[in-house]
């Protein structure tokens, strides 16, 4: 029994250890459009920040692009590369659906 509760926390642990999200850079909304159109119809599930969907808020282009390629980017697996978007977006250790993240302000 202790083995197994060892065995999960070392689970639990490992996961919060490597977390990474994918994030769009400072760039001007018509920029970030474009990176959120392209990441919805490649792959991403962006339903979730359709209107009255549970991460419509913020309702700004950078929130939507923020969840568009970070769920493009879990889909993938984190795999290298697939977080740039030709340069509009980058990989992050700090979870951008927080309020007080250090790397993000809406």
């Amino acid at each position: 029994m202790a083995l197994l509760v060892l065995a999960i926390l070392m689970l639990a642990m490992t996961g919060r250890a490597s977390c990474t999200w994918c994030v769009c850079k400072e760039m001007s909304d018509s920029v970030l459009q474009q990176t959120l159109d392209y990441a919805c119809g490649a792959g991403a599930d962006c339903g979730p920040v359709h209107q009255n969907g549970p991460c419509f808020q913020p309702n700004t282009v950078r929130a939507h692009c923020n969840y568009a390629v970070n769920s493009y980017f879990q889909r993938k697996g984190q795999a290298q590369g697939t977080c740039d978007f030709k340069g509009t977006a980058t990989v992050s250790a700090s979870d951008p659906s927080k309020p007080f993240s250090k790397s993000l302000t809406y």
